[in-house]
């Protein structure tokens, strides 16, 4: 009796064991080289105006980002000075007051991390020029990403030709950022002298 319970114990494990051995092998994963070399070519096709918000967006999100990563820094080191050249890179033009009320309110308010959302871009006609603007909504957290709260921001942007190229290319740069709303063309009510 001992040797057929060995035998049948012997034959189960040997059966268990082929069937390990002989389970087909699943297909290797596909890298995402092999992925894009079979993809096809299908082009998303935005208007101008959904080009325009997606562009801002991602602009916007950009520059929040990297002023997050310069105020984490010390900004003394090479990094920082690289980081804040690369904020720089995306106004038309700027000086040392161009990211100060940015920087401050940051700082101020301990933000580590910030998702941009809900843009809308329009434009504003002043006298003979039309100003381009963005309203947008930030959700600041802090390190623990933690909400510190949801706020409403302006920045004005231009969009610049490149006269040296035919094609119709612009270059995207923010004149003012966290701007004041633009003005209402109507008087606003209150006391007069």
């Amino acid at each position: 009796m001992k040797i057929i319970r060995n035998f049948l114990f012997l034959t189960i494990l040997l059966g268990i064991t082929l069937i390990a051995c002989n389970k087909k092998e699943e297909t290797p994963p596909v890298s995402d080289l092999d992925k894009l070399r079979t993809t096809e070519n299908n082009s998303v096709k935005m208007d101008s105006a959904q080009a325009i918000n997606a562009i801002t967006l991602q602009k916007v999100q950009d520059v929040l980002d990297l002023s997050t990563l310069y105020l984490s820094g010390n900004k003394k080191t090479e990094i920082d000075k690289a980081i804040y050249s690369k904020i720089e890179k995306y106004f038309e033009k700027s000086d040392s007051t161009t990211f100060q009320a940015l920087f401050k309110e940051l700082e101020s308010l301990q933000v580590k991390k910030i998702k941009v959302s809900n843009i809308n871009v329009f434009k504003n006609i002043k006298e003979n020029d039309t100003l381009d603007f963005a309203k947008f909504n930030v959700e600041y957290l802090d390190s623990k990403n933690k909400l510190i709260g949801n706020f409403e921001k302006n920045a004005q942007y231009t969009l610049v030709s490149k006269p040296e190229e035919k094609s119709k290319e612009f270059k995207f740069y923010f004149v003012k950022f966290y701007s004041d709303p633009p003005a209402k063309d109507s008087t606003s009510v209150g006391v007069t002298k």
